[in-house]
């Protein structure tokens, strides 16, 4: 209560709404960030694919060396 008076539903949610959008003003954007992971997430499994098998022939000659 404020000098007597208490807020309505419509009130306290009209300010959380306006504090959220002033507390940090590039706080950014979702489906810029979703757009970010998508591609990172593709470009590491391109890589895997890739890469993957020379990694498990370098993987498996190291084993057998440490094996002798």
């Amino acid at each position: 209560m404020v000098a007597g008076r208490a807020f309505t539903g419509q009130e306290v949610a009209r300010n959380r709404v306006g504090a959220r959008s002033q507390d940090h003003p590039e706080r950014g954007d979702v489906p810029g960030w979703v757009m970010i992971t998508l591609m990172s997430a593709v470009l590491v499994a391109g890589l895997l694919a890739l890469a993957g098998p020379a990694l498990e022939t370098m993987f498996n000659q190291a084993m057998d060396q440490v094996g002798k």
